[in-house]
């Protein structure tokens, strides 16, 4: 009966560690990587949703944002992380003056633009604004 007990505990501790393993995957939903030229011109020409997110390391606004869109749950985006102090170009282009800065495509067009905002709930409505 004791060995029963053992396997049946055994049992119970994989299956948790099984749904937590899963459960963690869903917060991983947002497809989150380094800014590349390459990754933004397929994403526009395919016609697909991204998102460029102007971050600065010592920006304390920009860790806040960072923290919030690394929680949401949007699989059909891919949200590029811009290095804000090396892409003076791109911000030229974009018209981009602060860091903590969020611009959505939905290809080439641009459907929402955000600067400083912290808020899930705001990011999440601005990033499916491209969906």
């Amino acid at each position: 009966m004791n060995a029963r007990r053992h396997v049946n505990r055994h049992i119970r501790r994989l299956t948790l560690g099984a749904l937590l393993l899963s459960l963690s995957g869903w917060a991983q939903a947002l497809d989150a990587q380094p800014f590349s030229a390459q990754a933004l011109s397929q994403a526009q020409r395919e016609g697909r949703a991204v998102a460029l997110h102007f971050h600065a390391d010592w920006c304390p606004v920009c860790g806040a944002q960072q923290r919030a869109l690394k929680g949401l749950d949007l699989k059909n985006l891919t949200l590029l992380t811009v290095d804000y102090d090396r892409a003076i170009d791109l911000k030229r282009q974009h018209r981009v003056r602060a860091q903590s800065t969020l611009l959505v495509f939905k290809g080439d067009k641009e459907t929402a633009r955000l600067v400083g905002d912290t808020e899930a709930d705001v990011l999440r409505k601005a990033l499916q604004s491209a969906l």
